[in-house]
């Protein structure tokens, strides 16, 4: 990532998968690129389990970029549907999740003003340059505030 010079793109969009929740707490340069982004005043956006982000990505006051933002991501409903899912299929045992914690939970906790549209709906947010989707679904809505943001 350093490779991308911030002054030579408008936006930058974090995409989602079940792998941000696993990596995003140790992958400092998604971070602080994304938050390079941000305090430029350029659009920072990210979308499902990408939005995982935010809850590591501090601007350099030291607070995280989304504490006082609406924001939405994968919802809680969304997650509490995946682990009945796999527990029906015997895929995993009650006690263990799909995923390893909530992005509703973690963005609440951080200060961010967390809404969301239900289960499965494309639904997307934005708050100044931040720009969110709550899941995969949430794509078109995702592109459509980015395109907007950029005057498009």
């Amino acid at each position: 990532m350093n490779e991308i010079d911030v002054e030579r793109f408008d936006a930058i969009v974090v995409a989602g998968g079940q792998g941000p929740m696993f990596t995003f707490e140790r992958a400092s340069e998604p971070q602080r690129k994304f938050v390079q982004f941000y305090e430029a005043g350029k659009v920072a956006a990210a979308l499902c389990h990408g939005v995982a982000l935010l809850v590591y990505a501090k601007g350099s006051a030291g607070e995280h970029i989304a504490k006082g933002k609406t924001v939405t991501g994968f919802a809680n409903v969304e997650e509490d549907f995946a682990d009945n899912a796999v527990w029906s299929y015997g895929l995993l045992s009650r006690d263990k999740h799909v995923m390893p914690w909530r992005i509703e939970d973690r963005l609440r906790e951080i200060g961010a003003n967390y809404v969301q549209a239900g289960l499965w709906r494309g639904f997307a947010v934005r708050d100044g340059n931040l720009i969110t989707g709550q899941q995969n679904f949430s794509g078109e809505e995702t592109a459509k505030l980015v395109v907007e943001a950029l005057g498009g």
